[in-house]
């Protein structure tokens, strides 16, 4: 059953000035580790950001918070399952937050799909509860 869908879309631009303006300070407030490090990485950085920054916006969207209520951006990062698909690692107020809304007996799975065409990133989510094994 799904408990949550989310999107939303970035203007790349807007990331690239946030860089330019306040390098680190906005990567290191915004980014987890695993976050920068991919980004860092790449040719299109400021793309490579613009897509993470719209995948926790749909996170959150999909949670029911937003940024917000106890959720807040590091909570939520991006990361790549060993098929290289993207999906969502949540911990503290946003780990939390999909605890509560997950029904008893189920367990959570976030699919995530971004994309960017310059100068728009997009992301959107999907949670899915599953019934645990047994139930």
């Amino acid at each position: 059953m799904i408990i949550g869908i989310g999107s939303d879309l970035c203007d790349i631009r807007r990331i690239e000035k946030s860089l330019e303006r306040h390098a680190e300070r906005f990567t290191h407030r915004l980014f987890t580790e695993t976050e920068r490090a991919k980004a860092e990485g790449r040719a299109h950085r400021a793309a490579t950001y613009a897509k993470r920054f719209a995948a926790k916006e749909a996170c959150a969207k999909a949670l029911g918070t937003g940024i917000r209520r106890g959720v807040f951006w590091k909570d939520m990062g991006v990361v790549n399952l060993p098929s290289g698909a993207p999906t969502m690692a949540l911990t503290g107020g946003a780990a939390e937050r999909l605890k509560a809304i997950t029904p008893a007996g189920h367990r959570a799975v976030i699919h995530l799909t971004i994309t960017d065409d310059h100068p728009w990133a997009q992301a959107f989510i999907v949670i899915e509860a599953l019934p645990e094994a047994g139930t």
